[in-house]
């Protein structure tokens, strides 16, 4: 008989997308994101951090002040985009932790992507994800809060020789 307890793709997905956003070197908002295609193969993924070439050491994390992380972070989506290498994306989904943010909403929509899955929608009363918002709803681009239902997915990094 075959396993019952397996995850569902979106759940996969998201995880891949929140597995990604472990990279982000962000110390306050690390957010990942999963290209994929209308045939469930993984097209591309990204995360929030600095431009290629661009040490995040030499570049400010800061929230607040003079000198802020925000004209040099590349978003994840965005990230997932550009790491797709020209690769064709029309009638894609993407899976990311949060809403888009309006820059993110137009590269998403000239790439082709039809259908974003997000977890959370925290800033949905700025006028940036408002913004985004309405542009995804005229350019046809199905926004779906995904509600799965195994709120947490372990791995284990063991090989079987040493359990």
């Amino acid at each position: 008989m075959k396993r019952t307890d397996y995850i569902s793709w979106d759940e996969y997905f998201m995880g891949i997308a929140m597995l990604a956003a472990r990279r982000s070197k962000d110390p306050n908002t690390q957010v990942g994101a999963c290209i994929v295609s209308k045939e469930n193969i993984i097209i591309s993924t990204g995360y929030n951090g600095m431009p290629a070439g661009c040490s995040d050491d030499e570049y400010p994390w800061e929230r607040e002040g003079e000198d802020t992380k925000y004209p040099y972070v590349v978003h994840a989506e965005l990230n997932a985009i550009l790491n797709a290498n020209g690769r064709d994306l029309r009638g894609s989904k993407l899976y990311v932790a949060l809403f888009p943010c309006n820059e993110c909403a137009k590269a998403i929509i000239q790439s082709g992507v039809k259908e974003v899955y997000y977890l959370s929608d925290k800033y949905a009363d700025t006028r940036t994800t408002q913004a985004s918002k309405r542009m995804l709803r005229s350019a046809g681009v199905e926004c779906i809060r995904l509600c799965p239902e195994n709120k947490i997915i372990t791995l284990e990094l063991i090989p079987d020789e040493e359990k």
